[in-house]
């Protein structure tokens, strides 16, 4: 293996040129075809007069011109910047100020944002479509690519990540970092991807889970790939059915929509593995699933400075609700209290990870990154099972001090989502005259429930949780807000209150 993440690409055409790579839509590309085109958008790259170092931004959806981009991308020595489609025209501007992309490549769909940014302006603009006066459509490049050596320390992605508060940061991944995070993977007892795979992904390619471990673990093992841009539970059980899938990658909100469907065993038939991570799994969602399909749910740890994995239960093979397992491979891990002392056997401590698959630090000088000795602090809190299972408590910043005593809202959260009229909830913490802060729960009840409140939750948590945890406020709502991979928006919720 190369010391270019794209060799990935080149290596799996090597192998499994004639074997599909990519099922989008009607279209089927072969692992040799996705290397051509990758070929084809490297040659477009150099051609308009980018050089090695200078980032380019992704404002694509899942669709095999996103893979031709991104690949195309690393191997002519570029750095990559997908951002969330979703953006709006100001936060697509920061981003682009904040990386100093030269271009940028765009579909369709985001054209609208791409076009109404004054940012854009003085950028090369190729647009996946009709081009517009001043733009080059992405189809339309020629010519041969030139070789670019790579350093395993050279930068490949900048990867804005959202956080609950404060201005996104862009985190920079080296190819290092990411072809570890994939090695990690590939060495499992218990797969997460074969090469007989056929791999559903409509997680979105703008995020760590689904770039790169999903989409560059699939190249490793020249798995196939099928591209689905929009998430719909019914939609996508049918595509599971059709292309018979047997690998699925997911997060809590996609198994919290399966769960309602009355045919999900007879679709999950093909499946042999199941798959979460980006945010926390309530516990009664994942046995629901393994009940409904008799398929277990193995569930993960990562972040995008992590490139993403830190720990997934598949490292035991044993899916086991309320916790994300072991140390990935070559991954190194500490809990630590407030002081940085290792935390007593048993209590909760913060995150501390090393290991090759970490970032450099934070764009553009790196900081924030690990220490002088590689350790680098999540700011997730976690404890250690009986097992040596690693079980999330939740956040240190999300902690909400309720007359001094720490309350994790992830616990609270638990406590509530285990009732069978809840559908989901979101806690965080609000400002109290008297306790400092007070806990305040966002729950959103399962369809056909009539009745239920504050009243039922405080009877529920009665008996689960210590009376300065109990909800002071519970608001029923219709929905909670998602980050694009389904996480709980928090800071959304915080920004309500105020």
């Amino acid at each position: 293996m190369g010391a270019n993440l794209a060799d990935l690409v080149r290596a799996a055409a090597g192998a499994r040129g004639d074997h599909a790579a990519l099922v989008a839509g009607g279209r089927t590309l072969t692992w040799a075809q996705v290397d051509a085109s990758v070929d084809v958008a490297t040659a477009g790259y150099q051609g308009l007069g980018l050089s090695p170092g200078d980032r380019v931004a992704l404002v694509l959806g899942n669709v095999p011109e996103f893979v031709a981009a991104y690949f195309g991308a690393l191997r002519a020595g570029l750095v990559a910047v997908p951002v969330n489609t979703g953006s709006t025209p100001t936060e697509l501007a920061e981003v682009l100020a904040d990386s100093g992309a030269r271009a940028v490549v765009f579909d369709r769909a985001a054209a609208v944002a791409v076009r109404q940014t004054e940012a854009t302006a003085d950028l090369i603009r190729v647009v996946v479509g009709a081009p517009a006066p001043g733009e080059k459509a992405f189809g339309s490049f020629a010519g041969s690519p030139r070789e670019h050596p790579t350093d395993g320390e050279d930068l490949a992605l900048l990867l804005y990540t959202s956080g609950t508060s404060g201005r996104p940061k862009g985190a920079m991944l080296t190819h290092r970092a990411l072809l570890a995070s994939v090695e990690q993977v590939h060495q499992l007892a218990t797969p997460a991807v074969t090469p007989d795979d056929v791999v559903l992904l409509v997680l979105p390619l703008f995020h760590v889970y689904a770039l790169n471990g999903t989409l560059a673990a699939a190249a490793r093992s020249a798995a196939t790939v099928v591209l689905v841009d929009r998430f719909d539970a019914a939609e996508t059980l049918d595509i599971v059915r059709t292309l018979g899938v047997t690998n699925i990658p997911g997060a809590p909100p996609m198994y919290i929509a399966w769960s309602a469907e009355p045919a999900l065993r007879e679709a999950f038939g093909s499946v042999r593995l199941l798959m979460t991570g980006a945010a926390p799994m309530p516990a009664a969602v994942l046995e629901q699933i393994t009940t409904a399909t008799g398929l277990p749910v193995f569930e993960g740890y990562g972040l995008t400075e992590a490139a993403p994995g830190v720990s997934t239960t598949l490292v035991g093979g044993v899916a086991k609700p309320g916790s994300v397992g072991k140390t990935l491979p070559g991954v190194e891990l500490r809990l630590v209290d407030e002081n940085g002392e290792a935390a007593e056997e048993g209590d909760p401590g913060e995150i501390v990870v090393r290991g090759p698959n970490l970032f450099s630090g934070y764009w553009p000088d790196g900081d924030g990154g690990p220490d002088a000795e590689g350790w680098y602090a999540t700011g997730d809190v976690a404890y250690e099972d009986d097992e040596g299972d690693l079980v999330l408590v939740d956040r240190r910043k999300e902690l909400v001090i309720v007359s001094g005593f720490n309350v994790y809202p992830r616990e609270v959260e638990d406590a509530i989502g285990s009732h069978p009229d809840v559908a989901e909830v979101g806690v965080v913490g609000v400002p109290h005259p008297y306790t400092g802060e007070a806990v305040k729960a966002f729950v959103v009840v399962r369809p056909g429930v009539t009745g239920f409140g504050a009243e039922q939750v405080a009877a529920h948590v009665a008996t689960r949780l210590a009376r300065f945890k109990w909800p002071t406020i519970v608001q029923i709502v219709d929905q909670l807000p998602h980050s694009a991979t389904g996480k709980v928006a928090k800071g959304r919720l915080r920004e309500s209150e105020a």
